[in-house]
């Protein structure tokens, strides 16, 4: 299995692959998420350490049960070979109704098939009011028109 586009990462492919990588996480579907990563791809998510497709997908199963109405921009940072520096924010609720934000860095490194062997992630939240939300679209992909991480001033 192949997932294009595949490294040296260019400015254009790095991209690309960043949108791809937005547009699965914005799915909230662990299995298909699961799918962009090797079969014994290595994270590191907050005091969490998944190894392998099957934990990624239980990592996912977790986070997305808790935190609804997810909504995801990532952007481009650096980008060197098969390596890829992203920065991101993200917007859910939880079940009490609270809004959150969470801004973070993540450092990528994929095989030469294109699946992300390492995910490195640091992230920072903070509780926001429902009316000081930016992440505003229907649940599912980010509209191409949608402003991304630097129109937002985030």
């Amino acid at each position: 299995m192949s997932r294009p586009p595949l490294p040296p990462f260019t400015k254009d492919s790095a991209k690309e692959k960043i949108r791809l990588a937005e547009d699965g996480w914005n799915s909230r579907d662990p299995a298909q998420v699961a799918l962009a990563y090797t079969p014994g791809s290595r994270w590191r998510n907050r005091a969490e350490f998944p190894v392998g497709r099957a934990e990624i997908e239980a990592f996912l199963t977790r986070k997305w049960a808790r935190e609804m109405e997810y909504r995801l921009i990532k952007e481009l940072w650096a980008y060197a070979g098969n390596r890829i520096a992203v920065r991101y924010a993200y917007e859910y609720r939880d079940d009490s109704g609270q809004w959150f934000r969470a801004y973070g860095n993540e450092n990528w490194e994929f095989a030469e098939d294109g699946l992300m062997a390492h995910r490195h992630a640091s992230i920072n939240e903070l509780p926001i009011r429902e009316d000081e939300r930016k992440l505003r679209w229907p649940l599912g992909r980010r509209p191409d028109d949608h402003p991304g991480l630097s129109e937002l001033g985030l």
